[in-house]
């Protein structure tokens, strides 16, 4: 390893003055992808800020079907929560089936949020659900915020400190699992309001996650798998590498939407 500076800070206020006075920052929350890249000489920041210790980014409040969840947030912490569980339960076993337990009570919404890795499995259900992403200087909606792979909304020195949503009527997320990284090479989250049908795709695209709208206009005009056996997936935009091609991608995204549908569909 190499030199760096570790930072502790206990407010969103000291964090941001710490990466304003330091050479080349990087903020740590949970440090899932951070601290593997840095391993790797992929990435040498002068100083860490670690988030972890911030009581401003910590909690998770749900007000009748409204969810706010702190950017500090654990996976491990989002899956356990009963409130979440009773009003958007689709949100909340999408947070269990994150990495395995070691990843899930070390890693943080926020963190996964701001890195915006092209197979992360929060952006998929933000997107789908028509989220608000809160940092400590605005709000940006999911749709503005996710801008192509690692790339954010985020400016320099901008935290995510929390996410929202109204739960909806209907959700759910299923994903196809990399056996070895657990990481999804398709996971869709579906959310229906109404009649009305939105849906989130990670780990497929080249971009990161995105919403593939003809299957929501499929799935609103009829609410069942079926609805979408006519839709042809371009390959153009799909991840192909050792573990699938982009055909096979396709092919997964649609499987992988059926199974989140009648997943939905039960609750």
């Amino acid at each position: 390893m190499y030199e760096t500076q570790y930072h502790r800070p206990t407010s969103l206020a000291d964090a941001a003055a710490i990466v304003a006075g330091a050479g080349e920052a990087k903020f740590l929350s949970g440090g899932m992808t951070l601290i593997p890249t840095m391993k790797q000489r992929l990435a040498a920041p002068s100083d860490l800020v670690d988030l972890r210790h911030v009581a401003e980014m910590k909690g998770i409040e749900v007000n009748g079907r409204s969810i706010r969840i702190g950017g500090g947030a654990s996976h491990a912490e989002i899956s356990a929560s009963d409130a979440i569980g009773a009003v958007c339960p689709g949100f909340k076993a999408l947070a269990h089936l994150i990495g395995d337990p070691a990843v899930r009570h070390m890693g943080t919404i926020g963190g996964s949020v701001a890195n915006f890795d092209p197979a992360a499995d929060y952006p998929a259900a933000l997107l789908a659900l028509g989220a608000t992403i809160h940092t400590n200087a605005r709000e940006v909606s999911a749709d503005e915020f996710f801008l192509g792979m690692f790339e954010t909304a985020l400016d320099d020195g901008e935290i995510v400190t929390g996410v929202s949503f109204e739960a909806p009527d209907q959700c759910a997320y299923d994903k196809f699992r990399n056996p070895a990284s657990r990481y999804a090479m398709a996971g869709v989250f579906v959310v229906k309001r109404g009649s009305d049908v939105k849906v989130g795709v990670t780990g497929a695209g080249q971009g990161g996650a995105y919403r593939w709208t003809e299957a929501e206009a499929a799935l609103s005009a009829t609410f069942d798998g079926a609805a979408i056996d006519g839709l042809v997936i371009g390959t153009d935009n799909m991840l192909s590498d050792l573990h699938g091609s982009a055909s096979y991608r396709a092919n997964l995204v649609k499987v992988v939407t059926k199974r989140a549908v009648a997943k939905a569909k039960s609750h």
